[in-house]
């Protein structure tokens, strides 16, 4: 376990953040996103209970609350997976995507609230974030099936992807087992530039971000798509603390295991990390490509 970035806690931010270069020696820059209250976000958390297939049913329904519905929320079948994948897209003015993904399944031992309900609930809340406002990306939210199987739902979206759907594709957030602690990104696993502009927004929040290496645990969704190439971040919140305890996969994963107000400021930095995607993820794609 390695630690990468540190920043300062402190009160979070509300609904415009200015970014001092946003980890790229540029321009101050705005950066503009609406947070979900946090009553919304935390209902959406405790709506955990049930099987997979209700699971993905429940987070189906979340995004067309959300406002998110009609042509743009879909369920893609998944070879492999009896479940599919959900899928909600916001459009934006160009072909560019970013792709922001968490896993709905879990486990039968335990409610699989941390792992990962934690991170399929959240992404209603971060379409909201964003979708007040004209976005150059198209933004996919997708809800992946059987990441506990093999990340049979997250592998078989990545690999179904053209090759210009590929190029296309400035970035990868993937959320996996949060709300144990403080915001944490895998490091060794995660784009660099991405990275540092995650580092940036959490800096200018008040919110500690680290870097936790979590290679011995296991694998996640966002493996499918670094192996094409795609410019990847995972943000967790697992530590050797946590996982000595033996949460994961365990009776343990429950509601009470979830430090609230930590989930809730995960929450607030991806939700700018996400608005701020829209103006810099193609320097990391420029790179890559």
């Amino acid at each position: 376990m390695v630690g990468i970035f540190r920043g300062w806690m402190g009160r979070v931010g509300l609904a415009v953040v200015v970014l001092a270069g946003a980890g790229s020696g540029g321009a101050a820059q705005r950066v503009s996103y609406r947070a979900v209250p946090r009553e919304n976000v935390e209902g959406r958390l405790k709506q955990y209970v049930g099987t997979n297939q209700q699971r993905e049913a429940t987070l189906k329904k979340m995004f067309a609350e959300a406002g998110c519905d009609g042509e743009h929320l879909s369920e893609q079948p998944v070879k492999g997976s009896k479940l599919p994948n959900v899928v909600c897209v916001l459009p934006g003015s160009s072909e560019k995507t970013i792709i922001v993904g968490a896993h709905f399944d879990h486990v039968v031992e335990g409610d699989g609230v941390v792992d990962n309900w934690s991170g399929a609930s959240m992404l209603p809340s971060l379409y909201e974030a964003v979708k007040f406002a004209p976005r150059k990306h198209t933004y996919i939210f997708i809800g992946f099936t059987d990441e506990e199987r093999g990340e049979i739902g997250s592998r078989y979206y990545a690999h179904q992807m053209t090759k210009e759907q590929v190029a296309g594709t400035a970035a990868m957030v993937n959320m996996d087992t949060l709300g144990l602690g403080p915001t944490e990104v895998w490091a060794g696993h995660s784009d660099k530039y991405l990275m540092g502009l995650f580092a940036a927004v959490a800096k200018q929040l008040s919110v500690t971000v680290t870097g936790m290496n979590v290679d011995k645990v296991g694998s996640t969704d966002s493996e499918q798509f670094r192996e094409r190439k795609i410019p990847s971040i995972t943000i967790h919140s697992l530590t050797q603390e946590t996982w000595d305890a033996r949460i994961l996969h365990t009776k343990k994963d429950q509601l009470s295991a979830m430090r609230l107000d930590e989930y809730y400021q995960t929450y607030r930095v991806i939700a700018a990390y996400v608005a701020l995607l829209d103006e810099r993820a193609e320097a990391s794609e420029e790179k890559v490509r």
